[in-house]
């Protein structure tokens, strides 16, 4: 039976991982839309909405949702109306939302006022940020939950939900990096200009509690990424409130060895971290995707706190530059054995696996705790 399912995307990260469902579900034949908003709406991070319009046979929406210094709390309140008023008029089967941002925050509330069913990827993470929070609220919000791993079952188990709701699929995202890129590095670095043979790749995002020191953090780490002597392709930082400080940072790097990019095509992103040297910075590609595919990878600061377990990523403190010139003299171009610890690059297939038992449609939307038997 062919379904109606919209997948709500606010930034180039989410999309990633929700693309290879979508792309799942739309061959399973399944009618497949993408509200767009957040970030990709915003030129100064690559519109890269962009990206979404070229997924074929799928319908999107997009929706601008902030301006420039909304807080978090006004974007969730805009984010709740607009989202409100398309699935009104438009009536999906299933709503799907991903991780922890303010945007999938409102789409969760939406779907569960509405009565609409809805599936949660990747529940059940920690991270010791106000995104944790984010991510458990969508967590009870939801009613079906895709986890990447049976760490994060647990957790969503631990939060009440029905083991029967929640199904182990892996990280979406390892889709794309388990399989050829369809480009060479040779056309990545064409495409982007990147001067570099050798190179590493840095992203680091704000951490909203932390706003206050988010320039000397940005400092610490850029400037022992510059005093290594190493080349690096930058990721531009998302739009959590703190970028405008790690923004300024960046402006001052030199450009003959740090290339700023405000986001990239995944396929090109993929190629460029199959050849890096190695990862730094805080975003979530470094402890799930560079462990995947061998990458020795720095974590740098709380954004990622017990999210890692594989052996080729090491920690450093925000502020510590010691610790990051270390990494950069020890690890830089090693190679590790592939860690598994979040899928096997087969999220997609399972997705839609699960979207052809009729159980999981027949499952009610009226939510009650369940306790775990501590017996």
């Amino acid at each position: 039976m062919t379904r109606h399912i919209l997948f709500l995307t606010g930034t180039r990260a989410d999309f990633g991982k929700l693309e290879p469902l979508a792309a799942a579900a739309r061959d399973a034949g399944h009618r497949v839309t993408f509200f767009v908003t957040g970030m990709h709406m915003m030129e100064r991070y690559g519109l890269t909405k962009l990206e979404v319009q070229r997924m074929p046979g799928v319908r999107v929406h997009e929706f601008l949702n902030q301006r420039p210094g909304d807080g978090q709390d006004i974007v969730l309140a805009k984010t709740v109306i607009g989202f409100s008023d398309y699935i009104t008029e438009h009536q999906p089967d299933l709503i799907v939302i991903h991780g922890d941002r303010i945007e999938a925050l409102a789409g969760a509330l939406v779907a569960a006022t509405n009565y609409i069913a809805s599936a949660h990827i990747e529940g059940g993470e920690v991270s010791g940020t106000i995104d944790e929070v984010f991510r458990h609220c969508n967590t009870k919000l939801a009613t079906h939950h895709f986890v990447s791993s049976d760490t994060a079952k647990r957790r969503v188990m631990a939060l009440g939900e029905p083991e029967e709701a929640i199904h182990v699929i892996g990280s979406p995202e390892l889709d794309f990096h388990a399989a050829p890129s369809g480009v060479t590095l040779e056309e990545v670095r064409a495409r982007y200009d990147i001067p570099f043979d050798d190179y590493g790749i840095a992203v680091f995002h704000p951490v909203t509690s932390e706003q206050a020191t988010m320039a000397a953090q940005a400092q610490a780490l850029f400037g022992a990424l510059e005093a290594s002597g190493r080349n690096f392709v930058v990721i531009a930082p998302n739009n959590d409130p703190g970028s405008e400080s790690i923004f300024a940072v960046l402006r001052g790097l030199p450009k003959d060895r740090f290339r700023l990019i405000p986001s990239m095509r995944f396929a090109h992103f993929s190629e460029l971290m199959k050849h890096a040297a190695c990862m730094v910075g805080n975003s979530s590609a470094g402890v799930r995707e560079a462990p995947f595919l061998g990458i020795p990878s720095l974590d740098v600061g709380t954004r990622q706190t017990n999210r890692a377990m594989a052996a080729s990523v090491a920690f450093a403190a925000a502020g510590d530059a010691a610790a990051v010139a270390q990494f950069l003299t020890d690890r830089w171009g090693q190679r590790h054995a592939p860690d598994t610890g979040f899928g096997t690059g087969r999220a997609a297939d399972r997705f839609a696996q699960t979207l052809a038992r009729p159980e999981f449609w027949a499952q009610g939307l009226q939510k009650a705790f369940r306790d775990q038997d501590n017996g």
